[in-house]
């Protein structure tokens, strides 16, 4: 009986080998995809591992209380789409009462200062986009920018302590506003500006600070089937405000 050639046995090893090569080249491909896709998240500073997402302007990671119908994010931005019937609020005269709006959460300092502005359509009543500060379901602060019972699209602050105190205050021509949140130990300050250089006060108030806050951004469309929300500008500070007025 006559074995292989010795033809055939370099015919094989050259098959060996190729198929070595290819396997070990197929192998630095997904690891460099994998380092390419790490570092172009960490070149921009976004981030997402699971639940959490993290963004240029917050050194935290962030998470979700109630889902959005669907968001995005990018190096300094976010667009959250709130689905229909959400709302955060509760009614002084108790017909109303609900916490199902999306928001995007991380855990606040003792003291900060948060800034982002406010983009959306207005497209149905009470369409709106928020800062919202939250130590629970019934203690809370939303600072939001939401097309109003007239129409007019309106800067809307609502502080809840178990009811909610809801204060419409000045009309802004825009689709697009600034807010500015400001912790000072148990104080809270709340600014608007137009062009996010010029703030003015809106209100100033204590809050119930024995345990550990949360805050972030929120989508709401009450009315609608949804309300896509952009948040831009973002920048989260820890300090101390000095002056209320001033907002520094």
């Amino acid at each position: 009986m006559i074995g292989p050639s010795l033809d055939h046995f370099n015919n094989y090893c050259k098959l060996d080998s190729n198929y070595l090569i290819i396997h070990d080249m197929k192998r630095k491909i997904v690891f460099f995809q994998i380092l390419l896709f790490t570092c172009l998240f960490s070149i921009e500073g976004i981030g997402q591992i699971g639940d959490s997402i993290k963004i240029d302007g917050i050194s935290k990671w962030m998470k979700w209380e109630n889902k959005p119908q669907r968001f995005s994010i990018n190096k300094s931005n976010i667009t959250i789409f709130s689905g229909e019937k959400t709302d955060m609020y509760r009614d002084p005269n108790v017909k109303y009462n609900t916490d199902n709006a999306p928001k995007l959460l991380f855990d606040a300092d003792a003291n900060f200062v948060l800034k982002a502005s406010v983009e959306h359509a207005f497209l149905n009543k009470w369409d709106g986009g928020a800062l919202v500060l939250k130590l629970d379901s019934l203690n809370w602060v939303k600072c939001c920018f939401e097309k109003d019972y007239t129409g007019a699209k309106r800067i809307v602050t609502v502080v809840t302590k178990d009811i909610s105190d809801d204060c419409n205050s000045v009309e802004i021509k825009s689709n697009k506003v600034y807010f500015k949140i400001a912790k000072a130990d148990n104080v809270i300050t709340i600014y608007y500006s137009e062009n996010g250089l010029k703030w003015f006060l809106v209100r100033h108030f204590t809050f119930d600070t024995s345990k550990n806050l949360k805050i972030g951004f929120l989508s709401q469309s009450p009315t609608g089937k949804n309300c896509k929300v952009t948040f831009s500008d973002i920048q989260y500070t820890v300090k101390k405000i000095k002056d209320p007025y001033l907002g520094e």
